[in-house]
């Protein structure tokens, strides 16, 4: 499966010596939940097979290794995460795993556009502080309800 690559990885979840640390931009909700969540070197939150809060672990880190853009309404992806080339050769096969996650991933953001567009904003812009952004292929945000 794609994304079992990522508890072995754990790359986006570390942060590298002589790198800043990263404060995971979290939504209105997620701030009332987690307060703030700041990954010095490793994110307290992993544990060995991945993220320990599971289904609630932060938008934010349930997009990586895509970005959103909000104004652009474009998606992009970190191009150090070493599950990007398979992820977007998945994106041509209907039923993948790359285009469930990539759908999920687009209405979440289109709620998001209408009740929190201000995480979109800044996690967008902590991104591209943070990543090497490189556009994801020809794929844009599709409409909504798209797919």
């Amino acid at each position: 499966m794609l994304f079992d690559h990522c508890a072995q990885c754990q790359r986006c979840c570390n942060i590298d010596p002589g790198y800043p640390s990263l404060e995971v931009t979290l939504t209105t909700q997620e701030r009332k939940v987690h307060g703030s969540i700041c990954i010095e070197t490793r994110c307290e939150l992993l544990g060995d097979k991945g993220c320990t809060l599971g289904s609630a672990k932060p938008l934010s880190c349930e997009i990586y290794p895509l970005s959103y853009d909000p104004r652009g309404r474009t998606f992009f992806y970190d191009q150090d995460c070493p599950l990007m080339p398979e992820y977007q050769r998945q994106l041509a096969q209907p039923g993948s795993e790359a285009l469930a996650h990539l759908s999920r991933i687009t209405e979440a953001v289109h709620r998001h556009e209408k009740i929190d567009p201000k995480f979109l904003r800044s996690n967008f812009a902590v991104d591209k502080d943070y990543f090497d952004l490189q556009p994801l292929a020809t794929v844009s945000a599709p409409k909504e309800g798209a797919l």
